[in-house]
């Protein structure tokens, strides 16, 4: 039995502005590790809303959710943060950065805010990962001298710091030409294949999505495939 990451159990979401709105339905799926899935659906079906419940940024549905089996469902925001920062790596369409820093304090950011390691190990666990991805000559470079393909994938390098149990992704290539989402998507597979990392990617991209081990497929706030 491959070990659950990630689990949601009958996941019901409204917005009540000013009228009640169905946006999510009885979600329900499991995410082992090492998996490689994509959530695709057309615009306005409720991808970004289910992944923000999922990346327990939003607190406010019906349901379970669960990661590394543990229930998120009920905690304080304090606890979900710590939970966020050492358990979900983010990469979104926009890649974050703080352009006054330079690409390596970018990746060491998490880390230091995990406070697990000392800096110096922080800034080594960093470099190692910039390594990974092929950008550690970046290192010293400041953030917004780097071109749009290697600011995402400092973002990538940023969300692997405290050695997350999942990735999730919001159209992280969604703002990149067709050989840097190839790119990212490269990294994404050898990351699930190679080093078992767990992907969870909201994506428009239907080729990205074809290419990965497992497709969630929403319609009108439910699962028609999964």
């Amino acid at each position: 039995m491959r070990e659950i990451i990630l689990e949601a159990r009958h996941i019901h979401k409204q917005f009540h502005d000013p009228v009640t709105v169905q946006v999510l339905t009885d979600i329900n799926f499991t995410i082992t590790k090492g998996e490689f899935v994509s959530v695709i659906g057309k615009s306005g079906c409720g991808k970004s809303t289910l992944l923000y419940i999922l990346s327990t940024m939003d607190t406010d549905y019906q349901g379970e959710l669960l990661i590394d089996r543990e229930l998120m469902t009920g905690k304080s925001d304090a606890e979900l943060a710590h939970i966020r920062n050492a358990k979900i790596g983010f990469v979104f369409q926009f890649h974050y950065l703080l352009n006054e820093f330079s690409v390596l304090r970018n990746v060491m950011l998490p880390g230091l805010k995990l406070n697990k390691y000392r800096e110096q190990e922080v800034e080594h666990r960093a470099m190692e990962r910039l390594k990974m991805l092929g950008i550690d000559h970046l290192a010293q470079k400041m953030a917004y001298r780097i071109s749009g393909g290697e600011k995402q994938r400092v973002a990538i390098a940023r969300a692997l710091i405290n050695d997350p149990y999942i990735i999730m992704g919001d159209e992280p290539t969604g703002n990149l030409d067709k050989r840097n989402s190839e790119l990212v998507f490269d990294i994404f597979k050898e990351l699930a294949e190679t080093h078992q990392q767990t992907l969870l990617i909201v994506t428009h991209d239907q080729s990205f999505a074809q290419n990965t081990g497992r497709i969630i497929e929403m319609e009108d706030g439910r699962i028609i495939r999964h």
